[in-house]
C-alpha cells in the first residue's frame, strides 16, 4: 500500500477545523461567509468537506476572522494545499502528523461523531480510569516525563466529556474481548476500579457494552486489529452530514482510515458477528464485577 492522502479525509478534518472555530465565535454561516466574502454555499461546501480544492485564501481569511493563533493557522493553511493535491486512491489512507499527530484526526472525527461502534481488546479512551489510562500511556510513552504522561491522561479524560455530556452524547457502543478483563495494567486494584467504573458506566442509556467470551472462540472475518466504526448523524432532510469511516490505531506505525464505503460495510458486518456471541448487557455486568471481585482478591 503506498502513503497516499485522501482528498475527502484532509477536506473533512479542514471543514471540521473551521466549523468548530466558527462556532466556537458564536457565528452563523451566513455572517461568516459575508465577512470574507464567501457564497452561503460556498462556505457551507468548505465545512461539509465538500470544497474539492479549499483555496488557501478562504482559509486564512476564515482564521483570522475566528482568531485563531497563527500557529493553527499555518496547519489550516497546510491541510488546504494538502487536500487541494491530494489524490484519491482505494480509499485507505495513512496518516503521519496533522494538527500535531495523527491521533489528533481521530480526536477530532470523534468529537463530531453522533454514534460510535468499537471492538477492542484492551479498555478503551472513552471509559478509562485515569490510573489505566496513566499505565497505558507511560507503557507506550516509555521517555516521556512525568509531566507529558499527565498532559496525555488529562486530555484522554477531557474526551469522555462525548460520553458524559448531557447535550446529545454520543452514542457508544463498546464489543470488548475478555482478555481485556484479565490483562494487568498496572496493579490488580487499578484493574478492579476500572472493571467497576466500566460496569457503572455501562448503565448509562448512550452506552452499550457487551463482553464477548473466549467460549465463542473465533469469529468469521474478525480482523487482527481492534477498530473504530463513526458514523456522524443525518441533517433535517435524513442525509449523512459526513460519510461513515473505520479508524484502525497503528500504534507504532501510520494509523488507518478507511473511507470506501464496501470497507466500512465489512467492518460494521464484523462488528454484528461479534454481537451475535457476545454476552449480554446484564451478564457483561456481571461478569466485570465478578472480575474486579477476583482482582480485589475476592472482596
Amino acid at each position: 500500500m503506498t502513503e497516499t492522502e485522501s482528498p475527502t479525509l484532509l477536506r473533512r478534518q479542514l471543514g471540521r477545523f473551521l466549523r468548530e472555530a466558527r462556532e466556537g465565535r458564536g457565528l452563523t454561516i451566513a455572517t461568516a461567509a459575508q465577512e470574507v466574502q464567501l457564497s452561503f454555499n460556498g462556505l457551507q461546501r468548505l465545512e461539509t468537506g465538500r470544497a474539492v480544492k479549499p483555496r488557501r485564501q478562504d482559509v486564512r481569511e476564515l482564521c483570522m476572522l475566528y482568531e485563531v493563533d497563527a500557529e493553527q493557522t499555518e496547519q489550516a493553511v497546510g491541510l488546504a494545499s494538502r487536500a487541494a493535491t491530494a489524490r484519491d486512491e482505494d480509499g485507505i489512507t495513512p496518516l503521519g502528523g496533522l494538527f500535531s499527530d495523527a491521533f489528533n484526526m481521530y480526536v477530532g472525527m470523534e468529537r463530531s461523531a453522533r454514534q460510535l461502534t468499537s471492538y477492542q481488546e484492551l479498555i478503551p479512551g472513552l471509559v478509562q480510569t485515569a490510573d489505566y489510562a496513566r499505565a497505558l500511556i507511560r507503557a507506550f510513552h516509555r521517555n516521556g516525563s512525568a509531566d507529558e504522561i499527565e498532559h496525555s491522561v488529562q486530555l484522554r479524560m477531557a474526551r469522555q466529556a462525548a460520553v458524559t455530556r448531557k447535550a446529545r452524547p454520543l452514542e457508544v457502543e463498546i464489543l470488548l474481548h475478555e482478555s481485556a478483563l484479565h490483562r494487568v495494567i498496572a496493579s490488580p486494584r487499578v484493574m478492579a476500579a476500572q472493571l467497576r467504573h466500566l460496569a457503572d458506566t455501562s448503565t448509562k442509556p448512550n452506552v452499550t457494552l457487551r463482553v464477548h467470551p473466549f467460549s465463542a472462540g473465533s469469529i468469521w472475518g474478525l480482523p487482527a486489529v481492534p477498530f473504530v466504526l463513526l458514523r456522524f448523524g443525518t441533517d433535517a432532510r435524513g442525509r449523512e452530514i459526513e460519510p461513515p469511516i473505520v479508524y484502525l490505531d497503528g500504534a507504532m506505525s501510520s494509523d488507518l482510515y478507511l473511507e470506501k464505503p464496501e470497507l466500512v460495510q465489512r467492518y460494521d458486518e464484523y462488528a454484528g458477528a461479534v454481537r451475535e456471541t457476545a454476552l449480554d448487557e446484564t451478564r457483561t455486568r456481571d461478569l466485570l464485577r465478578q472480575v474486579a471481585r477476583s482482582h480485589d482478591g475476592g472482596r
